[in-house]
This record gives C-alpha cells, sequence and structure tokens, in this order.
C-alpha cells in the first residue's frame, strides 16, 4: 500500500483533497490514487462504525470508493470540505446498507410467519361449500323435469350426450337443446357472469 500523501497546501506538497477531487472528476487515475490513500482510512473507519461488520464495511467502503471515482464531478466546495463530502456519501451508503439488511430479515420473518399459518380455514370452506350446493339444489328445483333430468344425468352422472338420449328415449338433438336450455337458466339463477 502507498504511504498516505500529505495533503497541505503548500505549494511544495501539491494539490489539496479538494483540487484532487477536481481532477478525478477529470479521469485523473493518479489523483484518484491519492484520494483514495488519504480518504480510504476514515471511510472504513466511519462505515465500520455503522455496520459493526468488518466483511461488509470493506465492501460500504469499496462501494464508497467506486462512488467517488465515479461521481467526483459532483462534488461542490461551497457546500463544505472534500472530507466531509466523501464522510457523508460513506455514511449514507452504510445506513442503506443497514436499512436494506433489516428489510431483508424482515421480508423473511414475514414469510416464515406465512409458512406457519394453515393455507385456508377448514371450517370456512365447509360452509362455504354447503352453501354453494344448497344453492345449486334450488336452482335445479326452477328447472323444467325435463332440463333437470338431463342435467343430473349428463353432469351428476357423467354420461355423454348420446348415452342420455338413449337412457330417456329421445333424440340426440332434443338432449342438447335440453341441457343447453337448463345450463342458461342454471347460470342465470347461480348469477354466474360469462
Amino acid at each position: 500500500m502507498k504511504e498516505p500523501a500529505h495533503l497541505g497546501r503548500t505549494a511544495s506538497a501539491g494539490p489539496d483533497l479538494q483540487e484532487l477531487l477536481g481532477l478525478v472528476a477529470r479521469g485523473d487515475q493518479d489523483a484518484f490514487a491519492r484520494v483514495y490513500d488519504a480518504v480510504c482510512g476514515p471511510v472504513l473507519g466511519l462505515v465500520r462504525a455503522v455496520l459493526r461488520d468488518p466483511a461488509q464495511s470493506e465492501e460500504v467502503t469499496q462501494e464508497v470508493l467506486i462512488e467517488v471515482w465515479r461521481s467526483a464531478a459532483r462534488f461542490q466546495p461551497a457546500r463544505g470540505s472534500a472530507m466531509t463530502w466523501v464522510l457523508t456519501l460513506a455514511h449514507r451508503r452504510a445506513v442503506d446498507r443497514v436499512r436494506s439488511a433489516q428489510a431483508s430479515t424482515d421480508r423473511e420473518h414475514r414469510a416464515a410467519l406465512l409458512a406457519q399459518t394453515p393455507a385456508f380455514d377448514q371450517v370456512t370452506e365447509q360452509v362455504e361449500a354447503r352453501l354453494e350446493r344448497e344453492q345449486v339444489r334450488r336452482c335445479l328445483r326452477t328447472l323444467t323435469e325435463l332440463q333437470r333430468q338431463s342435467v343430473t344425468l349428463a353432469y351428476y352422472r357423467g354420461l355423454a350426450y348420446r348415452e342420455v338420449a338413449e337412457l330417456l328415449s329421445v333424440p340426440l338433438g332434443t338432449v342438447k337443446t335440453r341441457l343447453r336450455d337448463g345450463l342458461i337458466r342454471l347460470r342465470d339463477c347461480l348469477g354466474v357472469s360469462v
């Protein structure tokens, strides 16, 4: 690792951090190396104080330094010092990581709770099924005898149209007509929209 750069304002010491950020904004890699050396330690210290996890702290520090490289042109000296700007980026990124980790934990907790709850309420399902059966029975009673016979044989006993026609001793076309008319009346009675 390079020796830390001395960032005084004297002519012999070279440009200060603010001037270096200006050079970085123009793509100067040597200037970025000097900025990196100057801010890496303070950034890591701040991030570690927020995150407390050394591995994540190093990762976030790298993200912050990449952000400094990419966004150096956004630094505005009138709003504060260069070090303050960099440390503000670091603090924001560290807080974002904490919030992201908390959101992830919350999602996992909610998913675990959902896994423990039953998929349905058995009593409610039984009551609804019973009510639906009663409504179908009531609507079947509104059909004519010929329609009710045709629907019952075709849909409740599973017979084919031809078998229903043979069993009732009526032409196949008559069975189809009875079924169609009966199903239309059932649909209207049950309030089913097509």
